[in-house]
């Protein structure tokens, strides 16, 4: 059954310094009626002093992390931040989690990276603690132990000296596999989906549903929020505009993480582009990046974005409503925005 999207504005990673622009593209998607607006962080501006920043410029627009990477910060920080931002935004604060992958926890924040899905648990079970308030926080371990116990023997169970404006913070997780997907079902309020594909829903559909079914899940699909990244260009040209995204596509298809270790890749393949994904990830790896890009064929790129003249995104945007995605991230200058707005909004 189609549905009515919702937009988000996602301002996407800093570069070597901030992004240009962005203050008027994040003026422009609160005036055009977006939901909300998102920022990132990988290992160079962190996620959160920039959705303050701009964040303090918005009325309306409700502010999320698209990620907060766990592996920086103890659960308690990422629960001290995430309540200080929901005061400051008079409870708009969304908290988007991922757990990043092995190059970036192991090699720039010096943590390890076994077992995500039991860190994540852990993780998310500390955050509601401190949210709720309603005791001193403690948690067994093994990961994320309160109090820490080879210390001093000094350390002891604490409450936040701050109230929450929320004692339920919206938590959202940055997820591609099956089971941290059905993870993500059972713990939190949303799914931040990259590269989703409607014609593959059914693949995320079972794993969301997988974890709704569990003892205790908090939600189901008629209260669960899908945020889907998906770039939107306006274009007379398809070709054109998939040679636009083809070298990002490149980059997280063929060149993140290492060979046999990368979960954007793993995405490619379940969507029937094995082959394809293999070449383009062999041919980063050697360095050959505009061969990598090239490599990656038009209709994949379709899939995963909306590219074309209106009149046939207006044709593709059907099957995303008819999907579970509930809102749309978009990133983009203020006249970008303005044509999404007047493609999914109307």
């Amino acid at each position: 059954m189609a549905r009515e999207l919702k937009l988000g504005l996602n301002t996407g990673y800093w570069g070597a310094g901030p992004p240009a622009g962005v203050e008027d593209a994040i003026a422009e998607a609160e005036r055009l009626g977006f939901d909300s607006m998102w920022t990132a962080e990988a290992y160079g501006s962190d996620v959160l002093t920039p959705l303050a920043w701009w964040g303090a410029r918005t009325e309306r627009l409700r502010l999320g992390t698209a990620i907060v990477q766990m592996s920086a910060r103890t659960p308690a920080a990422t629960a001290m931040a995430a309540m200080t931002m929901d005061h400051l935004s008079g409870g708009r604060f969304i908290l988007g989690l991922g757990v990043s992958g092995p190059q970036v926890v192991e090699g720039w924040y010096g943590q390890p990276f076994a077992k995500p899905l039991a860190r994540t648990r852990e993780y998310i079970a500390i955050l509601r603690d401190v949210f709720a308030r309603a005791d001193r926080v403690t948690a067994p371990g093994p990961h994320y132990p309160l109090p820490y116990p080879d210390g001093t023997g000094l350390g002891k169970p604490l409450k936040s000296t701050l109230h929450p404006v929320r004692e339920t913070i919206p938590i959202f997780l940055g997820a591609e596999g099956p089971k941290n997907v059905a993870l993500c079902g059972e713990l939190c309020d949303g799914w931040l989906a990259l590269f989703f594909s409607p014609r593959n829903e059914g693949f995320y559909r079972d794993a969301l549903a997988e974890g709704f079914a569990r003892d205790g899940a908090r939600r189901s699909f008629d209260d669960f929020e899908v945020c889907a990244t998906v770039p939107l260009i306006v274009h007379d040209d398809v070709e054109a505009a998939a040679d636009m995204l083809r070298p990002m596509y490149a980059l997280y298809f063929g060149g993140m993480g290492a060979r046999g270790a990368n979960f954007h890749h793993d995405v490619a393949v379940r969507l029937g582009y094995e082959a394809e994904a293999k070449r383009c990830q062999d041919l980063y790896l050697e360095g050959r990046k505009d061969e990598a890009a090239a490599a990656l064929p038009t209709r994949l790129v379709e899939e995963v974005a909306l590219i074309g003249p209106r009149d046939k995104i207006r044709h593709d945007l059907e099957a995303w409503r008819e999907s579970i995605v509930t809102t749309m991230l978009i990133a983009g200058s203020p006249e970008m925005l303005r044509d999404a707005a007047e493609l999914v909004l109307g």
